[in-house]
């Protein structure tokens, strides 16, 4: 084969980007490992009360409703802008997670979901939102 420096290089240039993206996109689909720590990390706040729902509700309304939509779907305005998909928060897998599990996974994030625990810094809210996260069963 014999093949000019450029083309070479076109194509050493290509197979690099063709390595990167499939990295990236391993990376985003991985599963998410949520810490033993948190797995089993209770609420302090009771929820089912319908006042911490309500909180969660307008925390929802501020901070995930543009992703995840109004009813967790994950047909937010800004879910199609997104590389990762968004997933529905009222279907079986999503619900059947421990409390914790939702809990890291809303306030540390990961990827393109942002950490909440600076933008909501009261540990009653963030679980308030979980509380909420728990009315969008199918």
């Amino acid at each position: 084969m014999n093949l000019k420096r450029e083309e070479m290089k076109k194509i050493l240039f290509i197979l690099a980007a063709m390595i990167f993206m499939a990295g990236v996109a391993s990376a985003q689909t991985a599963k998410w490992e949520v810490p033993a720590k948190y797995k089993t990390m209770k609420s302090p706040v009771s929820l089912t009360d319908k006042a911490v729902i309500a909180n969660g509700k307008e925390l929802w309304a501020k901070h995930c409703k543009s992703c995840h939509g109004s009813l967790g779907a994950g047909d937010g305005p800004k879910a199609a802008m997104l590389k990762t998909p968004v997933i529905n928060f009222s279907g079986k897998e999503f619900q059947a997670q421990s409390d914790g599990d939702i809990y890291y996974k809303t306030v540390i994030g990961r990827n393109e979901m942002p950490a909440y625990e600076k933008k909501i810094p009261a540990v009653n809210d963030q679980w308030a939102l979980v509380a909420y996260m728990r009315t969008l069963k199918k």
